[in-house]
C-alpha cells in the first residue's frame, strides 16, 4: 500500500509539473492561429485596429459627465460627425477600390470633384445665369436634371481616363495625374468670374434632419457599399476586375474582354466621385473650386490599402475600405482630440499607409 501510494504521489507530482508546458503549448498554439489569421486576412487586423482605435479614442473623449447618458449622448454625437465628415471620401474611396483591385490608380477624383461641381452648380444655379434657371426650369425637375449632368460628366471624365489606360496602353498614374491637372486648372479657368447660388431646396438632398442629425450622407455611403460589395463577390464584372489585377494576360486568355472591363471600372469611379460630388454641393450648398476635393486621392487611397486591398492588385474588399475609411477617421478625430497640429495629421496618414503596403510585403512573403 505504501508503495502504491508513493506511485499515486509520483503520478500527481508529474500531472502538475506537466501542466505548465501544456498551457504553454495551447499559447503558443493561440499566437501562431492568430498570426495566421492576421497574415491570411486583412479584414481580421483592420477590424482589430480599428477597436483598439475606438477604444482610445473613447478614453481621449473622456468619461467627466454628469451621467451616462450625458456620455453616450456626446459620444454619439461625436460618431454621427466623424462618419458623416468622412461620407464623401468614403463613397469615392468605394470607388478607388475597384480601381485599384483591377490594378490601376485614380489620381484624378479630387479634380473630377471640382469638375463635376462646376457643370452642376451650373446647371442648377437660381441666378439668371443658371443654364435651367434661364430656360425656366427650376425645382426638382431642375434638381434631377442637374443630377444626371453631374453623373454623366463623372462617367465622362472616368471613360476618358479608361479608354487612355485600356485601349491606350498608357500607365494610369500618367493618365490620371495629366486628368487632375486639366480638370481643376479648366475649371478655375471658366468657373472664376462666375457666380453661383445653389437652391436652398436641393440642400436638402444631404441636410435633411432624421432623428434631429443630418445622417443622410451617412445613410448613401452605407447604402452604396452594401450595392458594391454585391456587386464585386456576385457579378460576372465583379469577378472579372479580380482575375484582370491577378493576371491580366490570364484573364485575356480565358475570353475576359480586358478593355471593357478596365474601362468601366474607371466610368464607376467617375460616377461615384460625381455622388460623393452632390452630396458636398447640398450639404455646402456652393464649391471652392480652388480647393474643394483636395486632398481626396491621398484619403481614398489611403482608406483603400489600410483596408486590406494589394497595391499591386487582385486582392481587397469593399468592406476592408469601409473600415479603412474608419481607421483613418478615428484617427484624425483622435489627433484633433488631443490637440495635435492640423499640419501634422497628413503625416500620420503617410505613417498608416506605409505600414499598411509593408504588412501586405510581409503577407505574400509568408
Amino acid at each position: 500500500m505504501a508503495f502504491k501510494d508513493k506511485l499515486g504521489n509520483i503520478s500527481l507530482k508529474f500531472k502538475k509539473n506537466s501542466a505548465a508546458p501544456t498551457l504553454a503549448a495551447n499559447d503558443a498554439s493561440l499566437l501562431k492561429r492568430f498570426a495566421r489569421k492576421w497574415q491570411e486576412n486583412p479584414l481580421y487586423s483592420t477590424t482589430l485596429v480599428l477597436v483598439i482605435m475606438i477604444i482610445v479614442q473613447t478614453i481621449a473623449l473622456g468619461f467627466d459627465y454628469p451621467s451616462f447618458g450625458a456620455w453616450f449622448s456626446s459620444w454619439g454625437k461625436n460618431w454621427i460627425n466623424i462618419l458623416r465628415n468622412n461620407a464623401s471620401v468614403g463613397i469615392v474611396a468605394l470607388g478607388m477600390t475597384f480601381v485599384i483591385i483591377s490594378g490601376g490608380i485614380d489620381l484624378a477624383v479630387g479634380s473630377t470633384l471640382v469638375a463635376v461641381g462646376a457643370v452642376m452648380i451650373t446647371m442648377i444655379n437660381s441666378n439668371t445665369t443658371g443654364v435651367l434657371t434661364s430656360a425656366g426650369i427650376t425645382g426638382v425637375p431642375a434638381f434631377i436634371i442637374g443630377i444626371a449632368a453631374a453623373l454623366l460628366m463623372g462617367s465622362l471624365i472616368g471613360s476618358v481616363n479608361g479608354f487612355l489606360v485600356a485601349r491606350g496602353r498608357i500607365p494610369a498614374f500618367i493618365v490620371t495625374l495629366g486628368t487632375m491637372k486639366i480638370c481643376r486648372s479648366v475649371t478655375q479657368n471658366f468657373m472664376q468670374t462666375a457666380g453661383a447660388r445653389v437652391p436652398r431646396e436641393f440642400r436638402a438632398i444631404t441636410n435633411t434632419t432624421i432623428g434631429g442629425e443630418i445622417i443622410l450622407p451617412i445613410i448613401y455611403w452605407l447604402v452604396i457599399a452594401a450595392l458594391l460589395m454585391l456587386i464585386a463577390k456576385k457579378t460576372p464584372f465583379g469577378r472579372h476586375v479580380y482575375a484582370i489585377g491577378s493576371n491580366e494576360r490570364a484573364a485575356r486568355l480565358s475570353g475576359i474582354n480586358v478593355e471593357r472591363v478596365k474601362t468601366l471600372v474607371y466610368v464607376l469611379s467617375g460616377m461615384l466621385v460625381a455622388v460623393a460630388t452632390v452630396i458636398n454641393v447640398g450639404r455646402i450648398g456652393s464649391m471652392d473650386y480652388a480647393s474643394a476635393g483636395s486632398g481626396y486621392e491621398m484619403d481614398a487611397i489611403a482608406a483603400v490599402v489600410v483596408g486590406g486591398t494589394s497595391m499591386s492588385g487582385g486582392k481587397g474588399a469593399i468592406l476592408g475600405t469601409v473600415l479603412g475609411m474608419l481607421i483613418i477617421a478615428v484617427m484624425d478625430n483622435l489627433l484633433n482630440l488631443v490637440h495635435v497640429t492640423p499640419f501634422l495629421r497628413e503625416a500620420f496618414k503617410g505613417f498608416i499607409v506605409i505600414a499598411a503596403v509593408l504588412l501586405q510585403k510581409k503577407e505574400k512573403a509568408a
